[in-house]
């Protein structure tokens, strides 16, 4: 590896930091992120629910999430199968990419050293999506303990505190699975790396960019705004 990449995979690793920083904060050049605005919503329906003796929609909603975050990790598990058999085919992989034109050779150990930062990449990915699983079934749970509408109407006050703590864990399981989901979207302008440290930076810009107005200017944000 020569200076340049080191530089390339500094600028990807601020690049990520630096995404998630903005998309954290409250608002940006006076926008509220997707992220946050679902936020409320999620508060909503979970306060809706002290309105219903019904729980089968709430508990349906919950099986959907976890249905999602069990795709992404089973998903991430194929990929780092996929980087590991890709390390020990090291030699018959950078033999393919030498004949490829435009591609930076740099030799065998920084080829395996890339394959390791993805292999890296897609664990902590998994890792997040595993715990994003895990709290989404403590959701479940503290759902189930919000009380029927007979009790609300007698303590609304402990009823609202039961929901609450449903929300918060409801909130924090998100905040995983949308680590995760940008681990996966980020890995994606990685992969340039094993062409060059130019295309590394250059395709985590884009991806970036594409995240950023997803989060900020994307119709769906739109969808969620007060008329």
């Amino acid at each position: 590896m020569v200076l340049v990449d080191y530089i390339a995979l500094l600028v990807f690793a601020l690049l990520w930091g630096g995404y998630v920083w903005v998309t954290d904060r409250r608002t940006v050049f006076g926008r509220t992120s997707l992220s946050r605005l679902m936020i409320e919503r999620r508060r909503r329906w979970i306060l809706n629910s002290l309105n219903r003796d019904l729980k089968m929609i709430d508990t349906q909603i919950i099986a959907g999430l976890q249905a999602g975050t069990a795709f992404f990790a089973s998903t991430c598990i194929f990929a780092l199968g996929g980087c590991f058999a890709l390390l020990g085919r090291a030699t018959e992989a950078q033999a393919i990419f030498s004949d490829l034109p435009y591609v930076f050779q740099g030799g065998r150990t920084a080829f395996e050293l890339k394959v390791s930062g993805l292999t890296c990449i897609f664990g902590y990915a998994f890792f997040k999506f595993g715990w994003s699983y895990r709290l989404f079934n403590y959701c479940s749970i503290l759902i189930g303990g919000i009380p029927m509408l007979s009790e609300t109407k007698v303590d609304r006050a402990a009823a609202e505190r039961a929901a609450e703590r449903a929300i918060r864990m409801n909130v924090v399981a998100a905040k995983h699975f949308n680590a995760g989901l940008r681990s996966i979207f980020l890995s994606i302008g990685y992969l340039g790396w094993f062409v060059s440290p130019y295309i590394l930076m250059g395709a985590t810009g884009i991806v970036i960019v594409v995240l950023f107005r997803r989060q900020f200017f994307s119709e769906a944000r739109d969808a969620l705004l007060e008329p």
